[in-house]
């Protein structure tokens, strides 16, 4: 299975679901797993372990999938998305000055250690300026990333030249971590404290903060700091 052929499964639910589509991510993948399964039967991975192998596959095609999903409405508002591993894998020489510049705009300087980029998922900026607004980080459930992005926020706050970018998590909180202000779970804590926000991708009933908001007032709030 593939990245298209996930996207399919998407646009078909598009249809059915409308602008509330985010909601059923979760489901959407569950579909997916299902072809992913027979696929994995024609060819099994070593060790004969499904789960392992459809856990990797989902992270890497969320991170995917969130690209997709925003690329369309954060272009209209004037900005540009890159993926991060896009970055993080090429060499300055094999990128496009613009890109290149993106990478360096991006960079967290370590001193005598050098110099490099953070663990996101997507990179958000300005096409005339290359000028870095905003980073996503995707991950399935908050145990996965959430404290490394808190980490990350940490340290691009630190720098002036990349202390204004903000930092954030979009998740179909498949664990609920999320879900209720009150008790609060240790990643919610994070989250309210150590990011800019996360968007959550559900159709359960969510106990909204000023930090952490449905997914489709992501690009609302993305707004305010263009």
């Amino acid at each position: 299975m593939k990245i298209d052929d996930l996207i399919e499964l998407y646009e078909e639910k598009r249809k059915t679901f409308g602008m509330d589509v985010y909601k059923h991510v979760s489901e959407l993948f569950e579909e997916a797993k299902i072809i992913h399964y027979k696929d994995w039967l024609a060819k099994p991975t070593a060790g004969k372990d499904h789960e392992q192998s459809w856990r990797a596959w989902k992270g890497k095609n969320l991170e995917k999938l969130v690209l997709y999903m925003l690329k369309k409405e954060v272009e209209v508002i004037g900005l540009k998305m890159v993926s991060g591993n896009l970055l993080e894998r090429s060499s300055g020489e094999n990128l496009s000055h613009e890109l290149s510049t993106v990478k360096r705009n991006l960079l967290v300087d370590y001193g005598e250690f050098g110099s490099h980029l953070p663990d996101v998922d997507i990179v958000i900026y300005q096409p005339n300026t290359y000028r870095v607004l905003a980073v996503i980080s995707s991950k399935v459930t908050l145990r996965e990333r959430i404290a490394q992005t808190g980490y990350w926020k940490n340290k691009l706050y630190r720098q002036p030249v990349t202390e204004h970018i903000k930092v954030y998590f979009v998740t179909p909180d498949e664990d609920n971590t999320l879900m209720k202000r009150n008790p609060v779970k240790k990643g919610r804590a994070i989250v309210e404290v150590d990011t800019d926000g996360s968007y959550v991708m559900c159709g359960t009933q969510l106990e909204e903060s000023n930090k952490v908001k449905t997914f489709d007032k992501f690009v609302k709030d993305l707004k305010k700091i263009t």
